[in-house]
Order: structure tokens, then sequence, then C-alpha cells
């Protein structure tokens, strides 16, 4: 069966789930798991800028995810420092442009000086928008949303009858369509905080595959269920 090029998502997001379970099942270190989910991720990073689509979200670390052990994390971390100075330049050279996403005050100064850089830097590239989730919590964001819409309206900048859904999206982490497609690898069935406003009629679909095996053909057999479902939009 073909994709069909129509019918493709525009914005694809996906919870990176599994790879610690992946590790044990190789009787490998939890790390050693996180770093093969790294490898995977630009793999699919490019299979999904290849086919066009215009924007893709990974949710690579919850707000939630600060509760697991100081080692598992200052690891995480690390992985991430290297993940980021690695694969920028490719980025970059693919005209790709990079928005993370989260209370990114949680995180260290140095990877927020790369996080930074790196938006700045290819703020300007046309292609596709690739969105990290780091430190995110989608309560987190509705609230903060929340708290931003209530100090202007008391300084008198908006009023109560400006709000509504276009109003409330302008300040949310990023300013991009909803997604159409999500995709939950590692057989866990829900949503784990992950982008719930946005998400309100966004396609889902769970497979059990680890993140980390999951390929490129795993990605276009969720695309192609897509395209095969029909979406009313509750019409």
């Amino acid at each position: 069966m073909k994709m069909n090029n129509c019918l493709t998502p525009k914005h694809i997001a996906i919870i990176l789930d599994g790879n610690r379970r992946w590790a044990k099942a190789q009787g490998l270190p939890s790390l050693e798991g996180h770093r093969e989910a790294v490898k995977n991720a630009n793999k699919i990073i490019d299979a999904v800028n290849e086919r066009g689509i215009r924007y893709l979200t990974l949710y690579v670390f919850s707000s939630e995810n600060w509760h697991r052990s100081i080692e598992e994390v200052t690891g995480l971390m690390a992985l991430l420092e290297h993940y980021i100075n690695a694969k920028s330049k490719g980025w970059l050279k693919k005209n790709i442009k990079i928005k993370f996403v989260g209370d990114l005050s949680r995180v260290s100064p140095k990877i927020t000086k790369l996080i930074e850089k790196l938006t700045k830097k290819s703020e300007n590239n046309s292609g596709m928008t690739l969105i990290i989730a780091l430190s995110y919590g989608g309560r987190e964001e509705i609230i903060n949303a929340a708290k931003k819409i209530a100090a202007q309206c008391e300084e008198g900048i908006c009023s109560v009858d400006e709000i509504d859904e276009s109003f409330f999206k302008k300040f949310l982490y990023a300013d991009v369509p909803d997604p159409d497609l999500l995709i939950r690898t590692g057989g866990n069935i829900r949503v784990s905080n992950f982008l719930l406003w946005q998400i309100a009629y966004t396609e889902l679909y769970f497979t059990k595959k680890y993140w980390p095996d999951f390929g490129v053909k795993d990605l276009e057999e969720a695309i192609l269920e897509f395209q095969e479902r029909e979406r009313r939009y509750g019409k």
C-alpha cells in the first residue's frame, strides 16, 4: 500500500517510550537504552523530514522524569548535551528549525546555552520544524498559559471577554499547528501528560514496540493507518 501524499499528516508527535525496558530485555544498563533511543530518534527525524512532514514533536524528557535516580537523570542530561552538539550542524544544514518546549529553568545553564544558541541559529530555517519536549508537562503548560493571561488581564492588557481558544493558544510553549497524529511506543495506552491542550482531535496510534526498535517501516505503517481514518472533528 502506498502513502497518499494528500493525506500525509502535517504534524506528528511521538512519545519515545520503552527505552529502559528495551535495555533490560537486552541485559544492558538503562542508559544504554537511552543511548539507542537517541540513535533511533535521528533516523526517524530524517525519515519524517524526507517525507515532507512539516512538524515533528518528540517527547524526550517529562517534568515527572526529574524524579528518577540522580544517576539516570545525570546520564540523560549528558547524553542530551552530546546529542545536541553532535547533531545540530546536520539539522542546520538540512534547513530544520529547532524549538524546545518545557520548563527549561530546571535544565543546567550549560545545556540552556546550547539550546538558546541552536534555536537562534535555526530560527530563519524554512524546512521541517523539530520540537523537542524537554522537562515538559502538559498540565504545567496549561497552568503557565493561564497565569500569563491572568497577569495581562490584571494589567489591563486584555479583558476576560477576549479569551477564546485562539487567544489561549498564543500563550502555550510553541506556536505551531496541533498534531494530526500522536504515536506512542512501548505498549502503554495513555498520553502521559503530553500536549493535553493540543491533542483534542489528534489521531492516536499505539504500538508495543519499544522506541529503539521502532523503525522507518513502523513509522510508515502508522502514517498509513492515519490515512485510512476519517477525521470528523465531532461533525
